[in-house]
């Protein structure tokens, strides 16, 4: 078969051959339907023409520049997102969840060990007691990114999330980078949350975090002590969470509910035996601990995203995310700021136990029983973090799977329980071979960078779907939205060098705020060509643009090492991208071109002979 050279990803994602036989399809046969969830063929995972075989791959390869400049123009659409790619799966997932249950699969993804770990850690070494101001600070900068979210989900409730956002509004390319990262954020994640499950246990039997592993030597630093249990707990939570959505969504509310009666216990307790005059002073480190304290409690953060991408399984997404998202997070970020104060109140900063800080400080008080109380909700706090952050990224590789960038195998969804278990064997296999090898700080850093380059683009992708649709805006309007946004990354990057060189002339970060100002007020003068039809994020631009601002100032306080790590994981997914991700995309987008073409012809055939 022929191709056009012409980019057109708003045709449906289809391969050679006749689409599978599905329960969405009406048109399979009777030998088509009898087809086994549980199969293998090359059809099922290289249907595209490039990988017929090895002379056909070797002519695509020569024409790979082509592919990469048509898919860097190549943009998605609203209705191929929503209906045609949805038939790589075969069969439907179940709409089964309220908004109910995406509260406390929030409060189960966000609330994990991070606001029992970290926040003693940044307490001491960063901020003192101003630890309330960095939860504020990155509790504003994850509350913006959920707007950003939940227009687009509200729209486009389907599986992929930001993946399926990214690819509409910032084009085929863009979202690959953008889908390895949050691949990476969930391998990652998970590894961080099984390693941070064994050390907790660990140091609940004999106060070493390393006591359940196995070190060898021979192996470098960092990677060096074997976590098996580790595994078998991904293991385990990723299996039950194949079982089916809503039994999944109702172990996590239950459990939820648990940790929710103990953190209210938490500051509660901490109120009544807390003393003001351990919050002097208040800025130990000043306003630079705060900030850096800011960059890594966002950890404690992560994970709402990751219910956006249930969105394919919400009954009624234009009432049931926006309360389900940005309901749970703004409940989440009050809650961390008065676990925070709570703990800045019980002892002062320069006594806070780094390793357990509450349950440490409740030892101090004379509570020595509550310690145990708090591991059993840190532990049942990461538990659930790893099982929305399991359904999150099964449902998202399987929106990419739809796309052909990876084999679309992965897309299969099972016709009883509904849930795409080949998905969530790719995530499980990942973060367990992650988890046995890699220590927490390795992981961790990798897990912030990742995150907030996601959230920035997200922030991006939503200024450009309200300020540009293809055909519709003038150019001097583009144009204008084009050197505003530059001038707001500009600003935003300018701000956050001055303050990594630790620059004190308080002029130079007034004429970089200046600059952002006149950027967002720019864009905020130019006509809008898209209105959000059920639930839109209010003041855009300039939430959007702050958005921005602030995930580009936390990235750059993660130091360059997360940065240079970044740089080679995303690399390696050029790589892959060049060898099988474009050639997929560009022979799929292309065959459903000519099929349209097609019958479109028959179309008039048929009308011009009637």
């Amino acid at each position: 078969m022929g191709f056009i050279h012409k980019s057109n990803l708003k045709a449906p994602l289809i391969s050679q051959s006749p689409p599978p036989p599905t329960k969405m399809d009406p048109t399979a046969t009777a030998d088509d339907t009898s087809k086994s969830y549980w199969r293998f063929r090359k059809q099922d995972f290289f249907p595209e023409p490039t990988f017929e075989n090895f002379s056909t791959y070797l002519s695509s390869l020569s024409d790979t520049p082509h592919r990469v400049k048509d898919r860097l123009l190549g943009r998605s659409s609203d209705s191929n997102e929503l209906l045609r790619s949805k038939k790589q799966s075969e069969n439907e997932m179940k709409k089964c969840l309220t908004w109910w249950d995406l509260i406390w699969l929030g409060f189960g993804s966000v609330v994990g060990s991070g606001i029992f770990t970290i926040t003693g850690q940044e307490t001491h070494d960063h901020a003192g007691p101003a630890i309330v101001l960095a939860y504020a600070l990155s509790g504003l900068s994850a509350l913006l990114s959920v707007f950003c979210y939940t227009e687009f989900a509200v729209e486009i409730p389907i599986a992929g999330g930001s993946f399926s956002f990214l690819r509409i509004e910032l084009g085929d390319f863009i979202a690959f980078i953008a889908a390895g990262n949050i691949l990476l954020e969930g391998l990652v994640g998970a590894a961080g949350l099984g390693r941070s499950w064994s050390s907790y246990l660990a140091s609940l039997i004999k106060s070493d975090p390393d006591f359940l592993r196995y070190k060898v030597n021979s192996f470098a630093e960092g990677f060096n002590l074997l976590d098996p249990l580790a595994v078998v707990v991904l293991i385990v939570v990723n299996g039950f969470a194949m079982t089916g959505t809503k039994r999944t969504s109702m172990l996590n509310w239950i459990s939820s509910v648990f940790g929710a009666a103990v953190i209210v216990f938490v500051i509660i307790v901490g109120f009544v035996h807390g003393k003001e005059e351990n919050l002097h002073p208040f800025f130990p480190y000043g306003a630079g601990g705060v900030f850096k304290a800011a960059a890594i409690v966002f950890w404690s953060y992560t994970g709402f995203d990751m219910v956006a991408n249930m969105a394919e399984e919400v009954k009624k997404p234009s009432r049931d995310i926006p309360i389900g998202l940005v309901g749970s997070m703004s409940l989440i970020t009050v809650v961390y700021c008065l676990m925070a104060l709570a703990l800045a109140m019980m002892v002062k900063y320069t006594q806070v136990d780094v390793n357990a800080a509450y349950s440490v400080v409740f030892e101090h008080i004379g509570m020595k029983w509550a310690k145990y109380l708090v591991s059993i909700v840190a532990l049942k706090g990461m538990t659930t973090s790893m099982l929305v952050g399991s359904m999150g990224q099964a449902r998202y590789t399987t929106q990419i799977a739809r796309s052909h960038m990876i084999p679309p195998w992965f897309a299969l969804v099972h016709p009883k329980t509904g849930t795409p278990i080949y998905a969530t064997l790719l995530i499980t296999s990942g973060s367990c071979i992650l988890a046995f090898f890699s220590s927490l700080d390795v992981l961790s850093s990798v897990l912030s960078f990742s995150t907030l380059f996601i959230f920035m683009l997200m922030a991006v992708a939503l200024l450009v779907r309200r300020y540009y649709v293809k055909d519709v805006t003038p150019k001097g309007d583009v144009t204008r939205f084009i050197v505003s946004l530059i001038v707001i990354f500009g600003s935003s990057l300018g701000i956050t060098i001055l303050w990594k060189l630790q620059e004190t002339r308080w002029t130079r970060y007034a004429i970089s705020g200046i600059l952002w100002f006149l950027g967002t007020s720019g864009m905020a003068l130019t006509s809008k060509h898209r209105i959000p039809k059920v639930w839109g994020v209010p003041l855009v631009p300039w939430l959007p643009s702050l958005s921005i601002a602030m995930n580009i100032f936390l990235i750059g306080s993660l130091g360059g090492v997360a940065i240079q790590r970044f740089l080679y994981c995303s690399a390696i997914m050029l790589v892959y991208y060049l060898l099988a991700g474009v050639h997929a995309t560009y022979d799929v987008a292309h065959m459903a071109e000519e099929e349209r073409k097609l019958e479109e012809g028959k179309e008039n055939f048929d009308q011009g002979t009637s």
